[in-house]
């Protein structure tokens, strides 16, 4: 694997970074009304210039770090699932319970994270998630049931929650729309590092160890995420801290789920996580139970798409500012759509076999790379002054309909690729039906 080497990735980073220093990545000012509130958020917007400047590539490698908790939680215990089943003496349902108590409480703990966010700033809230992510993963290595461990997991991804959901708030602290959209891909191309890695360290670990040990290792990445949040600044300007009580933040999650324009590019991110879950949930069983693949290899398939991502969220940095993240996330869209419905029809003929379903899974997720960074940029491009709650209603909304798609690829689970296939094709299709109907 000579190409995670390669200088492209770090080669971006450094080019952002240029750009920062030299004023070109800063937004302008978006009135929010009010000559004192504009004022408040040029300061800002100021302040965080300085920020990234200082900071460089250690700052948008930390924020990278901070957004790949989740992929770092789930998918280094990935291979090790089959031998979960069997160690509890559970189901493939029984077993993927424990992804969807993750998933559920890793969407919908972002819906708090968010609001204190916005309220006491980003790094400490970040550092309490952090402290819980730790209490879980030790209960998690130390569980000896399903329903222990599925409790576990649960606590781990509320405090996992957080860390994502504030990073994503922290780009939009400092960029506007597009230039947003750039970084995001750029974060996302060390980010890539993450999936690609774990699955591998956890197919090692397995080697070695049991399945509990995958636990510790994921304590180890806290730690160290801890010690990089530690070394930075808060980049949430005092002045532009939400100084609203529970009602009003109730109030700004019902205004954001009556834009149109939010849900179209939550629904639409929202459904490519749904068939990314899938992924994560099914081939597990399908590549090593049903085509026999070995669990110390299954990582070099699941890396194989990362890399797929890599380069698509490399094309997207590159070709943003140019053509924008509406047009950019409507092409994605339809090639989703597109591929996902070639995935099913691999999946039901048998088609290819393996390989069949390793292209049409590599092509989904590849063109992930051009929804992921422009929905989010565009989500929270018209609510600045609300970044953090947006961001955490749409995660949310993505990690709850990843929970409920996990869990629906359980249930209909019969040894075959069939179902998973055909959850994901159908859930690429809605994603273009969103894209089309609600972002105009």
């Amino acid at each position: 694997m000579a190409w995670l080497g390669a200088g492209a990735p770090l080669k971006e980073l450094k080019v952002a970074v240029e750009q920062v220093a030299s004023g070109s990545a800063i937004a302008g000012g978006a009135s929010m009304g009010g000559s004192a509130v504009s004022g408040a958020v040029d300061a800002g917007r100021r302040r965080g210039a300085g920020l990234l400047t200082q900071r460089g590539v250690g700052f948008v490698a930390m924020l990278a770090m901070l957004m790949s908790f989740g992929s770092m939680s789930v998918d280094m215990y990935l291979p090790a699932m089959p031998q979960i089943a069997r160690d509890l003496g559970v189901t493939q349902a029984g077993v993927e319970s424990s992804l969807t108590a993750f998933f559920l409480a890793f969407g919908l703990c972002q819906l708090f994270w968010g609001p204190l966010g916005d309220r006491f700033g980003r790094r400490g809230p970040i550092l309490v998630g952090i402290l819980l992510y730790l209490a879980g993963s030790a209960g998690c290595a130390a569980a000896q049931d399903i329903t222990t461990l599925s409790l576990c997991r649960a606590i781990q991804a509320a405090g996992a929650g957080a860390a994502p959901v504030l990073a994503r708030a922290m780009v939009r602290d400092v960029f506007d729309r597009d230039r947003a959209a750039s970084v995001f891909s750029m974060m996302m191309l060390v980010m890539g590092i993450a999936p690609m890695a774990a699955p591998l360290l956890g197919g090692q670990v397995l080697a070695y160890l049991d399945w509990r040990a995958i636990f510790w290792v994921q304590a180890g990445f806290g730690l160290v995420a801890m010690v990089g949040l530690i070394s930075q600044h808060e980049t949430l300007n005092p002045a532009l801290r939400a100084r609203s009580n529970g009602l009003a933040q109730l109030r700004s999650y019902g205004q954001l789920m009556i834009s149109g324009r939010f849900l179209g590019y939550a629904l639409t991110s929202a459904m490519i996580y749904g068939g990314m879950f899938a992924y994560i949930a099914g081939t597990p069983f399908v590549y090593i139970d049903y085509f026999q693949v070995p669990a110390r290899l299954y990582g070099l398939l699941f890396g194989l798409n990362i890399v797929g991502m890599i380069i698509v969220n490399m094309i997207n940095s590159r070709l943003v500012l140019r053509l924008g993240t509406d047009r950019l996330l409507a092409w994605g869209s339809a090639c989703i759509a597109l591929f996902g419905i070639g995935l099913a029809i691999a999946g039901h003929t048998g088609a290819g076999g393996l390989w069949g379903i390793v292209a049409g899974l590599f092509l989904f997720m590849a063109f992930t790379g051009l929804i992921g960074a422009n929905a989010t940029a565009g989500a929270l491009a018209s609510y600045p002054h609300m970044a953090g709650t947006a961001s955490a209603l749409m995660g949310s909304t993505q990690f709850v309909t990843g929970a409920v798609v996990g869990t629906l690829v359980g249930w209909l689970a019969d040894g075959t690729p069939w179902p998973m296939a055909a959850i994901i094709g159908g859930v690429g299709v809605l994603g273009f039906v969103f894209n089309r109907l609600l972002i105009r």
